[in-house]
């Protein structure tokens, strides 16, 4: 055995991360299979973008394939000891769960700032950062929004793309 190599159970460990990951850019190529690759803007089509991201999937799992099949992550330094932060983790997730429910029913702004208020909120958790007041939380909403309001104007007036939104105007 090589010094520092990982033990059996570790390559196997990540042999199947290579396979899963091969696996999803092969999904992925399956899937962008089924969108119309007609040219739009500067000749790409809407199949562009899964393609390359499918390609870039499938060089990352023979990377890793390979590496795992070389002996595992060579070099790779021991854990520390140090657990996941589950409550930040729970955080981020509800973010993303609400964002994706509420998204249709209180538009793409408001949805997408409430996700940002969630994420931010477990991200400081798992920092140690206990700040809980309401200026904290107002400040969160405010960013989220800064962030959220001109991605969906962009999307909405200059790319013409629709996203939900909670008026007709097109603004809101």
């Amino acid at each position: 055995m090589r010094p520092h190599a990982p033990p059996d159970a570790s390559i196997q460990l990540q042999t199947f991360v290579g396979i899963g990951v091969l696996l999803l850019a092969l999904c992925l190529g399956v899937g962008a299979l089924s969108i119309p690759s007609n040219a739009g803007y500067a000749g790409v089509g809407p199949n562009f973008l899964p393609w390359l991201v499918s390609v870039a999937l499938l060089l990352c799992g023979l990377t890793m394939l390979y590496h795992a099949r070389q002996g595992g992550f060579r070099h790779m330094e021991e854990a520390t000891g140090d657990q996941p932060y589950w409550p930040g983790f729970v955080w981020m997730s509800a973010g993303l769960l609400a964002n994706a429910a509420l998204i249709t029913t209180i538009g793409f702004i408001f949805s997408c700032a409430l996700c940002f208020v969630m994420a931010s909120r477990g991200l400081r958790m798992a920092e140690g950062q206990t700040a809980t007041g309401l200026k904290s939380w107002a400040k969160d909403l405010l960013i989220g929004l800064l962030i959220a309001a001109p991605v969906y104007w962009m999307f909405t007036q200059f790319l013409a793309i629709n996203l939900p939104g909670l008026t007709q105007s097109g603004w809101l």
